[in-house]
């Protein structure tokens, strides 16, 4: 395999992030940007040095010869069709979250992929984050034993100052609070402690004057695989700066973000820090896009999964379709789905 072609869907903030990350890479370029504003693509493309052709038309440029993978930064509303498209056309994918605004979408990326089984990796990107590597590793050398308890929140003010509010507060884009952002932390609850079995969540709003079109805090409550419980907050609209709490409570030991206390350290009497970088900014650049794309695409070359790909992510979202089936019913969520 030589040099990956790369067509990407959007020039917003987080596409950006993905241009960069590719164009760093010698076995990678970008050889096509998609976008409904052209002439901004264009002038994105300039200001970040890369060249590729820019085109308003999807359908023409995934079938292209020279596109060999497609990274969905499009509202998620149309994610499902792209995807669909996408794989029908043999083209590898790169997806943000949310997959889709609802299970219909989701069921239909899931039957498209199994019909066209092409390589996938899904942007629930903490999980190239530094800090939820050293967790991971050490809950796989059995630091904490099983983890009987996960907490973890998305606390982040996503107001006027970020050019995705005007669509992300939207009922019809945004669709949750969960759905928005705290898949995040639906998913890093997964991965830290396993499958979850059951949800029950509650929301609220926050000032009267909100523009949100939907309850932007959400509290969802799970009962774990493993016979744990777990817990997620998201708020949206909040004053605070951005936190990612991650509390895991094990047999053997805990963790609070990078403070450990563990088994493994006798004598121990208190947490201990590990210095490294935290999932603490709401900053796009902060986030380890470079990571997710290396991950991909030596995943790819090798013939392995990458550290998220579409089978797994579709149980994160699967959680976060609950979660809010438990908000508007006020009942209890089984899961998986029957």
């Amino acid at each position: 395999m030589g040099t990956l072609k790369f067509a990407v869907v959007g020039t917003g903030w987080v596409a950006g992030e993905y241009l960069k990350a590719i164009a760093a890479r010698p076995d990678a370029e970008v050889t096509a940007v998609i976008s409904k504003n052209t002439e901004h693509a264009k002038s994105r493309l300039a200001e970040l040095g890369i060249e590729a052709r820019v085109t308003a038309n999807y359908e023409e440029a995934v079938q292209a010869a020279d596109v060999d993978a497609v990274v969905l930064c499009s509202t998620p509303d149309l994610r499902p069709e792209q995807a669909v498209f996408a794989a029908k056309c043999g083209k590898h994918l790169v997806m943000e979250k949310p997959l889709s605004m609802d299970r219909a979408g989701l069921w239909s990326m899931a039957e498209a992929l199994e019909k066209d089984p092409v390589h996938t990796v899904v942007s629930f990107v903490l999980r190239w984050n530094p800090s939820f590597a050293n967790t991971k590793a050490l809950i796989e050398d059995d630091a904490l034993g099983r983890v009987y308890m996960a907490q973890i929140d998305y606390w982040h003010h996503v107001g006027p100052q970020y050019g995705q509010y005007r669509w992300s507060k939207t009922k019809a884009q945004g669709g949750s609070s969960m759905l928005s952002a705290g898949c995040h932390a639906v998913d890093a609850v997964r991965y830290f402690a396993g499958d979850i079995t059951e949800v029950t969540a509650y929301s609220c709003r926050t000032w009267a004057d909100s523009e949100y079109e939907f309850d932007p805090n959400a509290i969802a409550i799970f009962k774990l695989k493993n016979g744990g419980i777990g817990k997620v907050s998201s708020s949206l609209e909040c004053k605070t700066p951005y936190k990612f709490n991650v509390h895991l409570l094990g047999e053997k030991g805990a963790i609070m973000n990078n403070q450990l206390f563990t088994h493994k350290l006798p004598g121990q009497k208190d947490y201990t820090t590990i210095p490294t970088i935290l999932p603490d900014s709401g900053d796009v650049s902060h986030h380890p896009f470079v990571e997710e794309i290396d991950d991909f695409i030596l995943s790819l070359r090798n013939g392995t999964s990458t550290r998220c790909d579409f089978r797994d992510a579709y149980k994160s979202m699967e959680v976060s379709f609950a979660i809010d089936e438990s908000i508007a019913t006020g009942k209890s969520v089984q899961l998986p789905l029957a």
